[in-house]
């Protein structure tokens, strides 16, 4: 057997698990966010397809966030339910931040629907660091 065919059996015996994990991310991902706009009282496709910058930046970062944990979660997993699980549990933690971040500020909502910056930012930017942390914490 020629050392290229041994690559390209290997190549391919993995695929199915290389598609099972991305499979499984983008569920995770698409989930999340179908639920992160469930929960935020206001509409962030609606308000960034009329050009609302802080809802695009809030809803970025916090994907964002999430990707970044979920990319740790994947790496250390032993199975694809096995980064499910912990995947999920970084959805919440994410879900959790928004929470936090809403009840600190009081009126985030209003904030990102007048297209405040600076609303947008900071939800974006603590989703960010908190998929940073999430990622950390995750490489037990």
């Amino acid at each position: 057997m020629q050392p290229t065919d041994m690559f390209f059996d290997y190549t391919l015996a993995a695929l199915p698990d290389y598609l099972g994990f991305l499979g499984t991310m983008a569920a995770l991902i698409a989930v999340f966010t179908a639920i992160y706009q469930a929960i935020t009282p206001y509409r962030e496709i609606r308000l960034i397809r009329a050009g609302n910058r802080a809802a695009a930046i809030s809803l970025s970062g916090t994907i964002i966030g999430l990707a970044i944990a979920l990319n740790t979660v994947a790496a250390g997993a032993v199975s694809i339910l096995d980064m499910a699980l912990w995947g999920a549990i970084a959805c919440i933690s994410q879900l959790v931040v928004y929470l936090i971040v809403a009840r600190l500020l009081g009126d985030l909502s209003a904030g990102i629907e007048d297209d405040r910056i600076g609303y947008g930012i900071l939800l974006g930017g603590v989703s960010v660091a908190t998929g940073l942390v999430n990622a950390g914490a995750l490489t037990y």
